[in-house]
């Protein structure tokens, strides 16, 4: 579950509500295309602006329309039993996992994250992706902190923020924490744009953006490079290179919800306000990508 392409779907809101129709349709495309598991109420699936029973109902949508491909959700918070229920609600709703990434408005300090994971995989059942997220969070762990959290009960996975564009340094970025965490823990990868280049420097898994909307181009990719035919996934990832930079400009939720507004996938302004989405001249320029892409 925690190896492969991990795919992340937006959760698209219609006048400021959950629309299950939409979202079931995003989950289909991605079942349909093989994706390793779904990474439902991720920073894609905009999980920070959502109420507790709007989550109950993302993740027990996202369990029911995936069948037997495994769903892990997000249960991230401000307060340590928010998390807990979020947690169970998720474990109540089949999610095969959970995700959690330390959110605050006060610094959070090393010892804060760690008590974070250590009261809520005291209480788990099912295994647990450590997020590590500094873009949002504002919180960097330090490789000893992976070492102290990856040791806890119920720690199965990684998932790191983008590793260095030179391949020697994402070798060696990427060898340091595998030298620190257990063997079982798996170490993944987010940020499309280096994705290729952490998987090839030892990561086991593309936690990915664009794959929870388009996975028909994320899905060779990251076989390619698992497969160890790094030119061949460096060459799919470069033909891709217009949309990491779009991603780099704007953000890549914007992005992804534009796109999948352009392939009627989910509906005008399906992103949580005050979030507005990206501006008409860049949101031609998605539809325009998506057609030299080949992403419909």
């Amino acid at each position: 579950m925690f190896t492969g392409l991990s795919a992340f779907p937006l959760t698209p809101l219609n006048d400021d509500r959950f629309d299950e129709h939409a979202y079931a349709g995003l989950i289909a495309r991605l079942v349909e295309a093989g994706v390793d598991s779904i990474g439902a109420l991720g920073s894609t699936g905009s999980y920070a602006y959502l109420d507790r029973e709007e989550r109950r109902q993302v993740a027990r949508a996202a369990v029911r329309s995936a069948g037997d491909t495994p769903v892990i959700v997000g249960i991230g918070a401000l307060r340590t039993s928010h998390v807990r229920a979020l947690a169970q609600d998720a474990q109540e709703a089949g999610a095969a996992g959970v995700l959690l990434a330390p959110m605050s408005y006060q610094a959070l300090t090393e010892d804060d994250v760690f008590g974070l994971y250590e009261e809520v995989t005291a209480d788990l059942s099912v295994p647990l992706v450590v997020y590590d997220n500094p873009a949002t969070t504002r919180f960097t762990f330090s490789n000893e902190l992976y070492a102290r959290v990856a040791g806890l009960p119920n720690v199965a996975a990684i998932k790191i923020p983008p590793v260095p564009l030179d391949p020697a340094a994402a070798r060696e970025h990427v060898a340091a924490i595998r030298d620190v965490v257990p063997d079982h823990v798996v170490i993944g990868v987010s940020g499309d744009g280096t994705a290729v280049t952490g998987l090839n420097a030892g990561c086991q898994t593309w936690f990915s953006v664009v794959a929870g909307t388009v996975p028909e181009v994320a899905v060779p990719l990251c076989r390619a490079a698992l497969n160890g035919d790094s030119a061949t996934a460096a060459a799919a990832s470069e033909r891709l290179r217009p949309l990491w930079d779009m991603f780099a400009a704007h953000g890549s939720l914007r992005v992804v919800a534009a796109l999948a507004e352009h392939l009627k996938l989910a509906p005008p302004h399906c992103l949580p306000r005050p979030i507005l989405g990206l501006a008409s001249a860049e949101r031609e320029r998605v539809a325009r990508l998506a057609e030299d892409l080949s992403l419909a």
